[in-house]
């Protein structure tokens, strides 16, 4: 971005810092005008016919150009892939609890990659490998899409499962809802005391 004396056009269209049109002008006239203001001169968009010019503060404008910048990078969402191993040997339980994991992962907005490793002989059992991973898939229901059907790379079998848009939506609501204050505890009074009988 040109600033001042750098500006090379021949005449620009001047805009002055309150966003009233001035006009087309030589560039030395805008930056006069710009100086007795004691402002600077901003070429805001080089590629219109003729460059579209600015009188501004160009330290303030710099600085809440990185301000938006700064808040743009923050709502920006980075995708992590949190993986999730199985065996053809994986027990009831230790599937539920990897299971719950992987809908968790996909509950925070994150991808899952869903694998798993045969062992030696275990490689002329592959279908059993493919009914866990397509179980896993099922039992995840709407938290996910799949992204990548299960498919053997090597000696592992690997899905990838992208959250929802259900899910994203309820992780990013997640994320912007106020945490509840936990409630404070109640005096309870005492209990008067039985009046002796006369």
């Amino acid at each position: 971005m040109r600033t001042n004396e750098r500006i090379r056009a021949r005449e620009v269209r001047v805009i002055d810092e309150n966003g009233d049109q001035l006009g087309v002008m030589a560039p030395f006239e805008a930056l006069k005008m710009a100086r007795e203001r004691q402002l600077d001169l901003v070429e805001i968009s080089p590629n219109a016919v003729p460059p579209v010019c600015k009188i501004q503060d160009y330290g303030k404008f710099l600085y809440e150009k990185d301000k938006s910048d700064r808040a743009a990078r923050k709502k920006q969402k980075v995708i992590v892939i949190k993986e999730v191993k199985f065996s053809v040997t994986v027990d009831e339980h230790d599937y539920q609890t990897k299971k719950n994991q992987a809908v968790r992962f996909l509950g925070e907005g994150d991808k899952v990659k869903a694998s798993l490793r045969f062992k030696g002989r275990q490689m002329a059992h592959r279908d059993l490998g493919y009914k866990i991973i397509n179980r896993l898939i099922l039992d995840i229901g709407e938290a996910g899409i799949v992204e990548f059907m299960p498919r053997m790379e090597g000696t592992t079998l690997h899905a990838i499962i992208a959250p929802s848009k259900k899910a994203e939506q309820q992780a990013a609501a997640a994320a912007i809802a106020p945490k509840k204050p936990a409630p404070a505890p109640v005096a309870v009074a005492p209990a008067p005391a039985a009046e002796p009988a006369s």
